[in-house]
Formats: structure tokens, sequence, C-alpha cells
């Protein structure tokens, strides 16, 4: 089976509200452009197209088969889509190139977060019998979650506050970031609370973006980019939905996910963590000490566009090795309530 690479990544600047219509085709034409600049492809080097996306999200159907209009009638094209975050739709992409299906992919994750009321939007997920008609929102569940690390003693205010501080500083270099600054992690304990135990700076702003990652086999990488990101171990592993039957302090299928994978010699680690103290937790589950960077993008604490967020960590994780600035790096990305389904993945760079 081939061996995959990544060969480009690009995003959209993300912003609080973008315009144009709910499709993403707006946000897709200008960061295909860039990848196919980057990589000397065009889209009829693209032997399989597959994205990430939510109707729910858009309000309207086919929303997905909208946003092909972003590729273009002609050539044809073999394409598929999941219906959650962008990095699943590269698992896919990937199995294609190992199967030796094709040898080149591109993946897109879209999100226009502020097209309607997110936090109902995502209540739509859980339990549609015992939870669902309750409408608890993702920034209540997550409450829950921080509150039971807090009364455990598993993390304190003061831990929160300083992810925050460091992301907030990290993203300062970020120019896709939505928030960003040097801020002291004291100066943000003094703001009130958003919804105990949570303040602002623990909750992702609401993100419009896209992403966009071309993938290949090992071989043909070798054509396009001096240091392709290989992607050397990947698993994704998923939780019991029902919020009451698990650990919310723990994420045990980050914990499964990795368990395969080589995590010796990660230099860089980009966790799609929404909240603060799921950064505290992603890090527990994956084994991280301090002499692996965490998020040097800033994360998803500055910017966190829907259904991209997640293949942004990928795309972030690789571009420290297109770049020449990294060996070895991890990306993990999740979807779901409270860290419920998990992807984590490993990449490195070749001579």
């Amino acid at each position: 089976m081939a061996e995959v690479a990544i060969v480009g990544f690009a995003q959209a600047p993300n912003v609080r509200a973008s315009t144009g219509t709910t499709n993403g085709v707006e946000l897709l034409v200008p960061i295909f452009a860039e990848v196919f600049a980057r990589t000397g492809l065009s889209k009829s080097d693209i032997g399989f197209w597959c994205s990430g996306s939510s109707d729910y999200l858009a309000g309207r159907a086919f929303s997905f088969i909208a946003a092909v209009d972003a590729i273009g009638a002609v050539p044809p094209i073999h394409e598929s889509h999941v219906e959650m975050d962008a990095a699943w739709a590269l698992y896919e992409a990937w199995l294609k190139i190992r199967m030796d299906e094709v040898d080149t992919a591109l993946v897109y994750g879209f999100g226009k977060s502020s097209a309607g009321d997110l936090r109902r939007v995502l209540a739509l997920q859980l339990d549609p019998y015992v939870v669902a008609p309750l409408w608890p929102d993702p920034v209540a569940i997550a409450g829950i979650q921080a509150r039971l690390g807090l009364e455990t003693g598993l993390w304190t205010e003061q831990d929160m506050a300083g992810v925050a501080a460091r992301s907030r500083t990290d993203a300062v270099g970020n120019r896709f970031a939505q928030v960003s600054g040097e801020v002291d992690s004291a100066e943000l304990l003094d703001t009130p609370y958003v919804a105990d135990p949570l303040r602002a700076h623990d909750i992702p702003p609401i993100s419009d973006g896209a992403s966009v990652i071309v993938l290949a086999s090992v071989d043909r990488a070798r054509e396009l980019v001096e240091h392709p990101a290989v992607i050397t171990g990947i698993e994704h592993r998923v939780d019991s939905p029902v919020l009451g039957a698990r650990d919310l302090t723990r994420s045990a299928s980050t914990e499964s996910a990795a368990r395969g994978l080589d995590l010796d010699g990660v230099e860089i680690a980009e966790l799609h963590a929404p909240f603060t103290h799921q950064e505290l937790i992603l890090r527990s589950a994956l084994g991280l000490g301090d002499d692996v960077r965490i998020n040097p993008s800033g994360g998803a604490l500055t910017a966190n566009p829907m259904f991209s967020a997640g293949l942004a960590r990928i795309g972030e994780a690789a571009d420290r090795i297109l770049n020449g600035q990294a060996r070895k790096t991890l990306a993990h990305a999740t979807s779901g309530p409270a860290l419920q389904q998990n992807l984590v993945a490993v990449l490195e760079g070749i001579g």
C-alpha cells in the first residue's frame, strides 16, 4: 500500500461573520487556487475530492453539493462527503490513496457559523430522546466537563487561563487567527463568568472559515514539494454519546487512538481543543510533556470554524514540516460534545 503525504495546505481568513451565501463557494475558490499554485497541480490532476460540512449549519439542504460549484463542472470528478469535520474527510481520502485507487486527493472543509444560532444547532447532535429536548448548548456541556475537573483537582481556573493566555500570544504570529494578543492570565481571571466556571477566554469564538489540504502518494509527493509531510500514523475512535456513561474528565477515545502510534520525538502538537480545559485533557490523554510545543498557531481558542477547524489542525501541523521548521508533528481533531470523537495523526518529514 502506498504511503501518503500532505503536500499543500491553505485556509481562509477566520472571521466572525463573512459575506455571501452559506454554501461556502466564496470561501473555497481562493484557497483552492492557493494550493494549486503551491503544488503546481490543477483540477484535472486530482484523483479524488472529499469534503466535510453540515447542512444543519448552513440551514439549507444539500449545501455541500452547492459547494462543488467551487470546483467547477469540468473536468468530471470523483467526489465524496462527510457530515462532520473535514479531518474525517482526510481519513477517507487517505484510505483512497493507501488502497492505490488514486495517487492524489484534495480535502476541504467549510462552515459559516454566523449563519444561525450555533449553540442551538449543535444541540441537535445530542440524544434526540432524553438530552436534545432540554437544549443544552455546547458551552453548557463544556462547563459541566470543566466543573468536574475543577472539583476533582485535575486542573484549576489558573491552569485554564494559562492555556488561553498562551494561545492568544501564539496567535499573534498567525495572520489567519480571529482572536490574538498578549495578555496576562491574571487579567483573564478578573473577567466575569459566561457559564460558570467558563469565562469568555475559555470559550472558542464564533468563526466563519474554510481549509483545504492536498494529499499525494509519497512517490508523487517527492515530485511536488521539497519536504512532504508523511502521515506515518492515523487513527480515530469514538466515545459513548451518552454523557453520563463516560468520564468527562478524560478522553478515552483519544488515548485509544494514540495507543498504536509512535509519539516519540514529536516536536509540535496541534490539538483541536475548543475549550481551555479540553487542551489539558488532551495533553494528558496523549502523554505530551513540556518539551512538546502545543498549538503554535493559537489553536481553536483563537479561531474555530465549524467543520474545518480539525482539518486546520492537521494542516498547521503539516505546514511546520513543509516549511522545514520541524521533523515530526502531531495533529488532533475532535467532533461531537465534550470530546466525543477524536482523530490523531502523526506526521514526519522526509528528505
